[in-house]
C-alpha cells in the first residue's frame, strides 16, 4: 500500500511552514513544503525537512524516566511519573510555599500551540511568581518594553507594502524570527528579492556581512554593542534635516524635544566613529530610511543581547514613530491575528499607556531589583532564586522544552543551580544536556502526533491566515501532549487551571480542541470553527479576508500620545554617550549568530543536521588569524573576565576585524577543548548575569562579549 499524504504544518520553529507529510503504516516517511499554500508556496527549511528523523529517531525518548534511590533513571509509565511529580510538588509547596515552584517555557515548548497557556496557567494555579520563558533570554525589550513609549492600535507598516526597510542584526534568511513589520518568515530570501525588484531600498546593520546583508543597498558593519550610537546618529540626521513626519509628531508624539536634545550628542561624525562606520554611509542610510513612505526598522536578537537592549529598542521605536511608519485610517490593519484572544479596536491612534515595569504591586524577584516583565520573571534571576536560601527559594523547576544548561548565562552557575534543586522536571523528547541532570524526564508527543493551531506564527501573517491541523500519526510508546501533563499535575494537586476564556474542567481531561477554544476565547474565529473549515478544505489552511479588520478613525474621548521621554529614556542615551564600555586586555568582541542547522538548542541529535554541523566554529577575520598566530581549523582559546572556552578557527572576511562570531546553544557543561570538534562550546559560559545586564529587563550580556583570543 502506498503512502497516505496529509496536509499539515511544521513546528520545528515558530514559522509554522505549510507541509505535506507522507505516512506509511503509521510512520512518517517524508515531508515537503506544500506548493499550494497561499502564504508559504512550498517553502521549508533544512531543519523542518528533518521531521521524519525527529519522529522516528532511535534516540528519541518514548517513555518517561524517573531517578531511583541510586540515582539511575528508570523507565516509568506516564501516569506513575506524573503522580510522582505531583507528590513531590505537594511536599515542596507544603514545606516552602508556592513560590518554591518555578516553570520555564523554552524554545521546544513554544512549538506546541497549547504549552505556553498550559504552563502559565499551571504556575498561576500554584500561586507562584516564578514563571519564566526564553523570551527574557534574548529579546525582552522587543516584546515587553517598547509598549512603554506608546503602541499604535492599527499596527506598523507591513513588509509587503514597504518601500524601505532597516534590519538591525536580523538575518531572516537563516533565522525566521522577524517582528511585526519585518520580513515574513515565508520564503524570506525570495520575498526580499521580489520586493527589491519592485523598488524596495534595504539597509542592513550587522557586525558581520550576513546572508541578508549581501542583498542590502546600504550595509552598515556596526561595531558589536554600538547599535545605539548608529541609531542616535541616524535620528540626529533625520531630526536636524527635518526629514521626520512633522504633522504626525505634532498630532501624536510627546517627548520629541527631549529626544532631539539627547541625540545632539551624536552628530554623524561622532556616531560614525563610535559605531565604527563611514560617516557618509551613516548619513545616506538615515536619509534613505526617512525618504521612504512606508517601512519599518526592526531588530534581531543580537543587538538586544549586546548590552544595551532596552536603549536599542527604544531608539528603533523612535525611528519608526517620528517617521510615522504605521497603518492609517481606512487601511487594512497590520496583523489581523485570527487566533488572538485580545481583539481590540484597530484605530488610527495611540493605545492607552502600559505600566512601567517594576511598578508598585507587580511581583518582584529577590535579586537586583528586578521583577515581572508582563507576566514573567526575567530568566537571569533564576539561578540565584534557586541557590539562595530564604523565603521564596525555588526548590522545584519544570522545564518545558527548554535547555537551561546551554541556554542560560553563566553555564557553570546554572548547572550548580539545577543540581541544587529538590525536583527538576525536564519535558523533552531527547536526553539533552539539561535532561541528563533532571530528576524526572517526561516524554512528550512531537508535532506531527498532535493537534495544533497556527497561533504562534500569527505575528507575521499579513492576511487572516489560520489553520487547525490534525495529528497524522500516533505517538510511540507512552508520550502525551504537554497540556495533558500540566492538566494531570493540577488534577492530582487539586488545583483549578484558568485560561483566557475561564476555568478548565478539572473533573475530566479536556480535549485539545476544548483547551484551544478556551485558550483563545474572544478571537476572530474559534479554533473549533477553523478546524471544520480546514477539514472541508482537505486539511489545507484557511484565509478569511472578510475577517480582516479595517483601521477605524480615532476615538477622541480616549486620546493618548506616544511618550518618547517615558521612564529612563532618553536619559539612558546620555549615560551611554558618557560611558564607553571597555575591559582592559579583552579587546575582541564575541558576537552570537544563528546556525542554519539548529533552532537554538533544538536539532543536535538529528543525523543529517549533525552531519552538516558538529560544532560552532569561531569565525575570525583572516588578518586577525594571522596577527594572533592562529591556524585555520586549529583551536583558539576564547577568554572573558569570567571563563575560557575553546573554538575551531574558521576564517571569514564577512566579520569585522576585532570580532569573533560563534553560534550559541552549543556545548554541554562537561564539554572541553578535547571534544569541541564534536560538541562545540557554550558561549554563555563566558558571561555573568550579575555583572553585565540590562537594569530594566535584567537581560544578561550574551553578545558583544569582551574577550581575548589566544592559540590553544
Amino acid at each position: 500500500m502506498g503512502p497516505r499524504t496529509h496536509k499539515t504544518f511544521c513546528r520545528f520553529c515558530h514559522a509554522n511552514c505549510a507541509m505535506e507529510v507522507d505516512v506509511v503504516d503509521g510512520k512518517v516517511i517524508a515531508v515537503r513544503g506544500d506548493p499550494q499554500d497561499p502564504a508559504y508556496g512550498g517553502y521549508t527549511c533544512m531543519k523542518g525537512r528533518e521531521l521524519p528523523d525527529s519522529h522516528n529517531s532511535e534516540h528519541r525518548l518514548r517513555h518517561s524516566l524517573v531517578r531511583n534511590a541510586d540515582g539511575a533513571f528508570v523507565e516509568t509509565p506516564m501516569d506513575q511519573a506524573l503522580a510522582h511529580v505531583a507528590s513531590e510538588l505537594r511536599r515542596i509547596i507544603d514545606t516552602y510555599g508556592p513560590h518554591s515552584v518555578a516553570v520555564f517555557m523554552g524554545s521546544g515548548g513554544f512549538q506546541n500551540s497549547a504549552a505556553m497557556a498550559a504552563s502559565l496557567s499551571f504556575a498561576q494555579a500554584v500561586g507562584s511568581r516564578n514563571f519564566y520563558t526564553s523570551v527574557t533570554l534574548d529579546q525582552p525589550a522587543k516584546v515587553f518594553t517598547t509598549a512603554r513609549y506608546g503602541k499604535w492600535m492599527a499596527g506598523p507598516n507591513t513588509f509587503s507594502e514597504s518601500d524601505v526597510a532597516l534590519f538591525i542584526g536580523n538575518n531572516p534568511i537563516v533565522s525566521h524570527y522577524a517582528p511585526v513589520g519585518g520580513v515574513p518568515p515565508f520564503s524570506p530570501s525570495r520575498r526580499i528579492r521580489d520586493k527589491k525588484a519592485q523598488g524596495l531600498k534595504l539597509i542592513v546593520a550587522d557586525p558581520r556581512e550576513s546572508d541578508v546583508a549581501r542583498l542590502a543597498d546600504i550595509y552598515l558593519p556596526v561595531k558589536p554593542g554600538e547599535d545605539p550610537a548608529m541609531l542616535a546618529g541616524m535620528l540626529h540626521v533625520i531630526i536636524s534635516e527635518g526629514l521626520y513626519d512633522r504633522n504626525f509628531v505634532a498630532a501624536h508624539v510627546d517627548g520629541f524635544d527631549q529626544l532631539a536634545e539627547a541625540v545632539k550628542a551624536f552628530p554623524p561624525e561622532v556616531a560614525a566613529e563610535r559605531a565604527g562606520l563611514d560617516k557618509d554611509q551613516l548619513v545616506a542610510a538615515a536619509r534613505m530610511f526617512a525618504g521612504g513612505s512606508k517601512g519599518c526598522a526592526v531588530t534581531g536578537t543580537g543587538p538586544e543581547m549586546a548590552g544595551h537592549g532596552t536603549l536599542t529598542e527604544y531608539l528603533v521605536t523612535c525611528l519608526n514613530t517620528i517617521c510615522a511608519r504605521f497603518k492609517q485610517e481606512g487601511e487594512k490593519a497590520a496583523i489581523p491575528g485570527v487566533f488572538s484572544p485580545y481583539q481590540t479596536a484597530r484605530r488610527a491612534q495611540v493605545a492607552p499607556p502600559v505600566p512601567m515595569f517594576g511598578a508598585e504591586g507587580m511581583p518582584k524577584s529577590r535579586f537586583r531589583g528586578l521583577g515581572h516583565l508582563g507576566w514573567e520573571m526575567p530568566c537571569n534571576v533564576l539561578a540565584d532564586e534557586i541557590l539562595t536560601p530564604g523565603e521564596g527559594q525555588v526548590r522545584a523547576l519544570i522545564s518545558v522544552g527548554g535547555n537551561p544548561v546551554v541556554g542560560f548565562p553563566d553555564q557553570a552557575k546554572m548547572v550548580r543551580a539545577l543540581d541544587d534543586l529538590e525536583l527538576f522536571v525536564q519535558i523533552d523528547p531527547w536526553m539533552s544536556a539539561s535532561a541528563k541532570r533532571a530528576t524526572v524526564v517526561l516524554a512528550p508527543s512531537q508535532c506531527l502526533e498532535r493537534e495544533d493551531i497556527t497561533n504562534l506564527s500569527e505575528w507575521w501573517h499579513e492576511e487572516p491566515y489560520a489553520r487547525y491541523t490534525e495529528a497524522v500519526v500516533t505517538p510511540p510508546g507512552d508520550c502525551i501532549d504537554e497540556y495533558e501533563m500540566f492538566w494531570t499535575l493540577a488534577h492530582y494537586l487539586g488545583l483549578q487551571m484558568v485560561l483566557n476564556g475561564g476555568p478548565l474542567p478539572m473533573d475530566r481531561k479536556p480535549t485539545k480542541e476544548e483547551f484551544l477554544d478556551l485558550m483563545v476565547a474572544g478571537s476572530l474565529k474559534k479554533p473549533s470553527e477553523v478546524r471544520k473549515d480546514c477539514q472541508a478544505n482537505g486539511g489545507a489552511a484557511m484565509v478569511y479576508p472578510e475577517l480582516h479588520p479595517l483601521v477605524e478613525p480615532p476615538d477622541e474621548s480616549a486620546f493618548h500620545r506616544f511618550d518618547l521621554a517615558a521612564g529612563e529614556m532618553p536619559a539612558q542615551l546620555g549615560r551611554y554617550a558618557e560611558n564607553r564600555a571597555t575591559k582592559e586586555g579583552f579587546d575582541f568582541r564575541l558576537i552570537s549568530r544563528r546556525s542554519k542547522t539548529r533552532f537554538n538548542s533544538i536539532g543536535h541529535p538529528l543525523k543529517k543536521l549533525r552531519a552538516k554541523t558538529t560544532t560552532n566554529p569561531a569565525y575570525i577575520h583572516p588578518e586577525d588569524i594571522a596577527a594572533l598566530g592562529l591556524k585555520e581549523g586549529g583551536l583558539v582559546a576564547i577568554s572573558s573576565p569570567h571563563a575560557t572556552i575553546h573554538g575551531i578557527v574558521k576564517a571569514s572576511d564577512k566579520v569585522r576585524r576585532g570580532v569573533v562570531s560563534m553560534a550559541h546553544a552549543y556545548g554541554d557543561a562537561d564539554a572541553t577543548k578535547d571534544d569541541v570538534r564534536e560538541r562545540g562550546a557554550s558561549t554563555n559560559r563566558l558571561v555573568s548575569e550579575v555583572v553585565d545586564y540590562d537594569p530594566i529587563t535584567g537581560q544578561s550580556l550574551q553578545s558583544a562579549i569582551p574577550v581575548k583570543l589566544e592559540p590553544a
